[in-house]
Protein backbone atom coordinates (compact mmCIF):
# COMPACT_ATOMS: atom_id res chain seq x y z
CA UNK A 1 0.00 0.00 0.00
CA UNK A 2 1.40 3.44 -0.90
CA UNK A 3 1.59 6.38 1.52
CA UNK A 4 -1.08 8.42 -0.25
CA UNK A 5 -3.58 5.59 0.24
CA UNK A 6 -2.50 5.08 3.85
CA UNK A 7 -2.85 8.81 4.47
CA UNK A 8 -6.32 8.95 2.91
CA UNK A 9 -7.55 5.89 4.81
CA UNK A 10 -6.09 6.59 8.24
CA UNK A 11 -5.58 10.34 8.64
CA UNK A 12 -8.84 10.85 10.55
CA UNK A 13 -8.24 7.84 12.83
CA UNK A 14 -4.74 9.04 13.74
CA UNK A 15 -5.96 12.61 14.25
CA UNK A 16 -8.79 11.50 16.56
CA UNK A 17 -6.42 9.21 18.46
CA UNK A 18 -4.00 12.08 19.05
CA UNK A 19 -6.79 14.50 19.89
CA UNK A 20 -7.83 12.11 22.64
CA UNK A 21 -4.27 12.03 23.98
CA UNK A 22 -3.56 15.75 23.74
CA UNK A 23 -7.00 17.27 24.34
CA UNK A 24 -5.94 19.91 21.79
CA UNK A 25 -7.04 20.16 18.16
CA UNK A 26 -4.00 22.21 17.19
CA UNK A 27 -1.47 19.90 18.82
CA UNK A 28 -3.29 16.83 17.47
CA UNK A 29 -3.10 18.26 13.95
CA UNK A 30 0.61 18.99 14.26
CA UNK A 31 1.35 15.56 15.72
CA UNK A 32 -0.71 13.91 12.99
CA UNK A 33 1.47 15.68 10.42
CA UNK A 34 4.56 14.50 12.23
CA UNK A 35 3.18 10.95 12.43
CA UNK A 36 2.67 10.69 8.68
CA UNK A 37 6.03 12.31 8.00
CA UNK A 38 7.76 9.73 10.17
CA UNK A 39 5.61 6.95 8.72
CA UNK A 40 6.63 8.00 5.21
CA UNK A 41 10.26 7.68 6.25
CA UNK A 42 9.62 4.34 8.02
CA UNK A 43 7.42 2.79 5.33
CA UNK A 44 10.44 1.11 3.73
CA UNK A 45 10.95 -0.84 6.98
CA UNK A 46 7.28 -1.73 7.48
CA UNK A 47 6.96 -5.46 6.80
CA UNK A 48 3.15 -5.61 6.71
CA UNK A 49 2.96 -8.26 9.43
CA UNK A 50 1.02 -5.96 11.72
CA UNK A 51 -2.04 -3.85 10.98
CA UNK A 52 -1.18 -0.52 9.30
CA UNK A 53 -3.55 1.34 11.62
CA UNK A 54 -1.90 -0.14 14.73
CA UNK A 55 1.53 0.73 13.35
CA UNK A 56 0.43 4.33 12.73
CA UNK A 57 -0.97 4.57 16.26
CA UNK A 58 2.41 3.43 17.61
CA UNK A 59 4.19 6.08 15.54
CA UNK A 60 1.62 8.67 16.69
CA UNK A 61 2.05 7.75 20.36
CA UNK A 62 5.84 8.05 20.02
CA UNK A 63 5.40 11.49 18.43
CA UNK A 64 3.18 12.49 21.35
CA UNK A 65 5.80 11.34 23.87
CA UNK A 66 8.43 13.44 22.09
CA UNK A 67 6.25 16.56 21.83
CA UNK A 68 7.86 18.40 24.73
CA UNK A 69 9.90 20.81 22.59
CA UNK A 70 8.71 24.43 22.66
CA UNK A 71 6.24 25.31 19.94
CA UNK A 72 7.37 27.97 17.47
CA UNK A 73 3.99 29.70 17.80
CA UNK A 74 4.63 30.08 21.54
CA UNK A 75 8.00 31.69 20.81
CA UNK A 76 6.33 34.29 18.60
CA UNK A 77 4.57 35.77 21.65
CA UNK A 78 7.90 36.97 23.11
CA UNK A 79 9.28 39.89 21.04
CA UNK A 80 12.93 38.85 21.27
CA UNK A 81 12.16 35.22 20.52
CA UNK A 82 9.84 36.30 17.68
CA UNK A 83 12.66 38.32 16.12
CA UNK A 84 14.92 35.28 16.24
CA UNK A 85 12.19 33.12 14.63
CA UNK A 86 11.78 35.71 11.86
CA UNK A 87 15.55 35.81 11.29
CA UNK A 88 15.62 32.03 10.90
CA UNK A 89 12.52 32.07 8.71
CA UNK A 90 14.16 34.64 6.46
CA UNK A 91 17.02 32.22 5.72
CA UNK A 92 14.73 29.24 5.09
CA UNK A 93 14.54 28.10 1.47
CA UNK A 94 11.36 27.97 -0.60
CA UNK A 95 8.75 26.51 -0.56
CA UNK A 96 9.26 25.99 3.18
CA UNK A 97 9.41 29.70 3.97
CA UNK A 98 6.18 30.52 2.15
CA UNK A 99 4.25 27.46 3.32
CA UNK A 100 5.19 28.15 6.94
CA UNK A 101 4.26 31.82 6.61
CA UNK A 102 0.93 31.07 4.93
CA UNK A 103 0.04 28.60 7.66
CA UNK A 104 1.24 30.51 10.74
CA UNK A 105 0.79 34.14 9.75
CA UNK A 106 -1.83 33.80 7.02
CA UNK A 107 -3.75 31.15 8.99
CA UNK A 108 -4.62 29.35 5.75
CA UNK A 109 -5.81 25.76 5.73
CA UNK A 110 -3.60 23.05 4.29
CA UNK A 111 -6.14 22.63 1.50
CA UNK A 112 -5.76 26.31 0.53
CA UNK A 113 -1.97 26.21 0.77
CA UNK A 114 -1.85 23.10 -1.40
CA UNK A 115 -4.12 24.76 -3.97
CA UNK A 116 -1.85 27.84 -4.13
CA UNK A 117 1.10 25.61 -5.01
CA UNK A 118 -0.88 23.27 -7.27
CA UNK A 119 -0.64 20.37 -4.83
CA UNK A 120 -2.94 18.63 -2.37
CA UNK A 121 -3.39 19.16 1.37
CA UNK A 122 -1.06 16.25 2.17
CA UNK A 123 1.79 17.97 0.33
CA UNK A 124 1.12 21.18 2.24
CA UNK A 125 1.09 19.32 5.58
CA UNK A 126 4.37 17.55 4.90
CA UNK A 127 6.02 20.74 3.60
CA UNK A 128 4.83 22.68 6.66
CA UNK A 129 6.12 19.97 8.99
CA UNK A 130 9.50 19.98 7.24
CA UNK A 131 9.66 23.78 7.49
CA UNK A 132 8.81 23.63 11.17
CA UNK A 133 11.46 20.96 11.75
CA UNK A 134 14.09 23.02 9.93
CA UNK A 135 13.15 26.13 11.93
CA UNK A 136 13.32 24.23 15.21
CA UNK A 137 16.77 22.94 14.31
CA UNK A 138 17.91 26.47 13.46
CA UNK A 139 16.49 27.82 16.71
CA UNK A 140 18.32 25.19 18.74
CA UNK A 141 21.64 26.31 17.29
CA UNK A 142 21.06 30.04 17.97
Amino acid sequence: MDMETIYRLYFRDVYLFLQGLTRSETLAEELTQETFFKALDGLKNFDGKQDVRAWLFTVARNCWYAADTPDIAQLLVDKDAAFTVHQCLHTLEEPYKEVFSLRVFGELSFEDIGAIFGHNAAWARVTYYRAKTKLQAMLQTT
